[in-house]
């Protein structure tokens, strides 16, 4: 799919996930150069654009704002090396939260690896949880982020709206659902060390 923002680029090989249950194909969406660095066409994209390609910060920092009884926490995937492919996400240990909507949170680490393996040899990246506030600037700005002031318009309004748009309720029992019917075992802690 290509437009005027970009276009979705999808891995040649097709790679059977851990329980061979079916053909996982890597896609993402590539932004087309510059886009980021004209305020006006980042804030024009559309949201589920918008949120994975800079703004995931400020989604999972609305999210923990607007829900703090949830019991998640921030997660950020650092990439190594100065390769691309930052994100940072909501986590419960077992769910997470991010533009996509939740899923199970193994399937979320093995999806962004192999989308940015596949455009990079040697990517790799270190998991840590967010230790700073996620709606500073200042915080933000010394980690080569946005903070929320710095968009082309109310970033938090469009985020709550975002949010707003979300079937919460049916999205983490269907992830939740996924997560115990298959042999997962793997979750993360919240005291992932840095």
């Amino acid at each position: 799919m290509a437009n005027q923002y970009g276009h979705t680029a999808t891995v040649q090989r097709c790679q059977l996930d851990d329980t061979q249950e079916y053909c996982y194909f890597a896609i993402m969406y590539v932004l087309k150069p510059g886009i980021k660095k004209h305020p006006d066409l980042r804030w024009a994209l559309p949201d589920r654009i918008f949120y994975g390609h800079g703004a995931c910060h400020i989604l999972a920092g609305v999210f923990l704002q607007r829900y703090p009884e949830s019991r998640y926490w921030a997660i950020w995937i650092k990439p190594r090396e100065n390769y691309h492919g930052n994100h940072i996400f909501v986590t419960n240990g077992k769910i997470a939260f991010d533009y996509h909507g939740y899923s199970v949170l193994e399937r979320l680490l093995i999806h962004h690896k192999k989308c940015w393996s596949s455009r990079f040899t040697g990517w790799s990246a270190d998991i840590m949880r967010v230790d700073f506030p996620l709606l500073d600037t200042a915080e933000l700005n010394s980690r080569n982020m946005r903070g929320p002031n710095q968009y082309f318009g109310d970033v938090i309004d469009r985020t709550n709206r975002y949010l707003d748009r979300v079937d919460h309720e049916r999205q983490k029992a269907q992830a939740s659902a996924l997560f115990y019917s298959s042999s997962n075992t793997f979750q993360i802690n919240s005291n992932v060390s840095e």
